[in-house]
């Protein structure tokens, strides 16, 4: 509707204890993040699989396993931003949880502000060093609103597909670097398309047309670089190129 703000970032909340889970999912929701909720690791798995959230918000103690698997699980396709929510307040089981690949770990009892807090910074670094307060990437006259789910030109919308969208928020958050396929498969489609480099072609070739065609100056010309038989990379602006 007209004067709302575009949906936040989606957030998988993995959390065993019903009372928390709404009370977390309802603060949330408030400041425009997009709640997928799961009770258990089995059902936090099947969720991660069918919505590939922007983060993952994981409480360690789990019904049916230890929350330090489904971190390890993660780990093995995406990038994707874990923030730990746990009663443990051993410094060894923070510092077991981040070498297993979590982003921060918030400690219960907590407070609302603070995980706000915690969860923003943790969203900006994913975005990576060209992301802005607002969780904007900009790269030259290209914006990529990672939260809002939207991608303009020199101002004019690009209509890219969810998956369309998916790859170029991985290329462009890794901006000045090569991705591979391996890593970019895994980020957007999961483990079961490893081997299907193809998908990248295909998909990377729309963005560019999407991308050209509204890119009446050419600035963003070869923005996406091929790099034979390993990945891609997305040029600097000029400006940024050290």
């Amino acid at each position: 509707m007209k004067g709302e703000p575009p949906p936040g970032a989606r957030i998988l909340l993995v959390e065993d204890d019903p009372a928390t889970r709404r009370e977390v999912a309802a603060y949330l929701a408030i400041h425009g993040f997009r709640l997928v909720e799961a009770a258990d690791a089995a059902e936090a798995l099947a969720r991660w699989e069918a919505q590939r959230p922007d983060l993952v918000l994981l409480d360690l103690g789990l019904p049916d396993a230890d929350g330090s698997l489904f971190i390890r699980r993660i780990r093995r396709d995406a990038s994707t931003p874990i923030v730990i929510l746990s009663a443990r307040d051993r410094e060894e089981a923070k510092v077991a949880a981040l070498e297993q690949g979590a982003d921060d770990f918030v400690t219960k009892p907590f407070g609302a502000a603070e995980l706000l807090a915690r969860l923003r910074a943790v969203l900006r670094r994913a975005a990576g060093p060209a992301s802005d307060a607002t969780g904007e990437i900009r790269l030259g006259s290209l914006v990529v609103d990672v939260g809002g789910h939207a991608v303009t030109v020199e101002g004019r919308a690009v209509h890219l597909t969810p998956r369309e969208f998916e790859v170029l928020k991985v290329l462009v958050a890794h901006a000045g670097r090569l991705v591979t396929h391996g890593r970019l498969l895994r980020a957007v489609w999961g483990t079961a398309y490893a081997d299907e480099a193809h998908y990248i072609h295909v998909y990377v070739s729309q963005i560019r047309r999407k991308l050209a065609a509204a890119d009446r100056t050419g600035a963003l010309h070869d923005l996406i670089v091929a790099e034979p038989g390993v990945g891609y990379r997305v040029r600097l602006p000029l400006a940024e190129r050290s």
